[in-house]
């Protein structure tokens, strides 16, 4: 069985690899031109497919059914060959619906404000209307906009369906300065379909709210894909596989970021992850030396802190927004508030701890120049409000290194 995704420009998808984990059939990307479309629908080499945009309404024309919700949404992302017709179908209410129902709160009878108004916001509000609840969206224009969003402070849900965040414009969201309590004191979830970064700007703001639900749209994908499986093979697929398909693309995407004071092993501990769970390891403080063009030392010489910390930021910008990379950081990256959002976007973070007695000061200017002690005391509350887990590095670095293999594999 022969098929594939279907769009006009799919750079790096992971629709090959998630069907690859769902059936036994091939599976290629189609990049085709809107005058090819006709053709391809009509004479291609294929079974079954699935549509991303631009897409998704553009098909209708071509095809001889349209399954129900297919029909309800206007549009298709799954296209099956039977009996030599096209018949449509819509696997992203399945997903979509998948997603709410993880969220640790009743959807009936709760106010939920969309943002955007294209076709993923025309499928969110089909299931959350189907769910029961009151729906309002959102746009750039119209009665319900970004300019009276104080009409509606009393949503309980709000669900990103625009591209604003999304990789590699991360940093950027649709509501800036406005995901508080002040402004939503009702907010209980915050769902951005966005899955790249892992967290947007959106999710970022909201998880520093208390009590706020917050979860991106990889396990739509996942979700969408499964039913897609059923419709290409005409079997049925446990939904119990879409966890550990989910899980495996999260190991792939995240990043393993590590915090601590200078001198505990952050370098060695992370050289010795890469090595063992085949990732490419970054030092943070090697990336500003190449991008200054001389030593750590000689920045802070030459140039001062402040100098030093904004190229850590610009590094960090970059590399942040990046997949499955082991980052080692300097020390006092945890003195830029900034910083969280870059490394948190798509990281994990492993605070690495050590005896002040035992952390090395070679060629480290602030450790040299410093009281250790006063110097965690100050920092101690920042690596404390960086860090997803606390990790010991007194014994060998190995046991470090298997402490976060551990963690990565199991508890995550």
């Amino acid at each position: 069985m022969k098929c594939g995704l279907l769009g006009e420009k799919l750079g790096h998808s992971y629709s090959p690899q998630i069907h690859a984990m769902l059936g036994s059939y091939t599976y290629e990307l189609y990049e085709r031109k809107p005058e090819e479309i006709e053709a391809f629908l009509k004479n291609g080499d294929w079974d079954g497919i699935n549509v991303t945009v631009p897409y998704k309404k553009a098909v209708l024309p071509y095809l001889d059914q349209l399954s129900p919700i297919a029909q309800k949404l206007g549009a298709v992302n799954t296209i099956v060959r039977r009996n030599g017709k096209l018949i449509g179908h819509n696997t992203d209410y399945f997903g979509f619906q998948i997603l709410l129902k993880t969220l640790p709160f009743p959807i009936d009878p709760e106010k939920a404000l969309i943002l955007g108004s294209g076709g993923a916001s025309n499928t969110a509000a089909a299931v959350l209307k189907d769910m029961g609840a009151k729906v309002i969206v959102i746009s750039r224009s119209g009665e319900n906009n970004y300019s009276n969003l104080q009409l509606h402070q009393d949503a309980h849900l709000i669900v990103n369906t625009t591209p604003v965040g999304m990789y590699p414009n991360t940093g950027l969201s649709p509501l800036p300065n406005l995901m508080n309590r002040q402004n939503f004191p009702c907010l209980r979830g915050v769902v951005d379909v966005i899955y790249n970064p892992a967290r947007t700007q959106l999710l970022l703001d909201a998880e520093k709210n208390d009590h706020i639900a917050c979860t991106n749209g990889l396990l739509m994908l996942v979700a969408q894909a499964k039913e897609a499986a059923e419709w290409f093979t005409g079997g049925k697929i446990s939904n119990d596989v879409i966890e550990p398909i989910l899980r495996k693309l999260e190991r792939q995407m995240h990043n393993i970021v590590l915090i601590g004071m200078p001198g505990c092993g952050k370098t060695t501990v992370g050289n010795l992850l890469a090595e063992k769970m085949k990732l490419k390891f970054v030092d943070t403080d090697v990336q500003i030396e190449q991008l200054a063009g001389k030593t750590i030392p000689q920045i802070f010489s030459q140039d001062g802190e402040e100098i030093f910390r904004n190229l850590e930021t610009k590094v960090l910008a970059h590399l942040g927004k990046q997949s499955g990379l082991i980052i080692a950081t300097g020390g006092g990256c945890v003195t830029q508030e900034r910083n969280y959002d870059l490394l948190h976007q798509n990281g994990d973070i492993y605070w690495i701890h050590r005896d002040l007695a035992n952390l090395s000061t070679e060629d480290r200017p602030l450790s040299q120049k410093a009281n250790l002690k006063e110097m965690y005391r100050v920092r101690e509350p920042m690596y404390n409000r960086f860090k997803d887990w606390n990790i010991m590095n007194n014994g060998s670095p190995e046991d470090a290194a298997r402490q976060i293999i551990h963690i990565w594999e199991n508890e995550r």
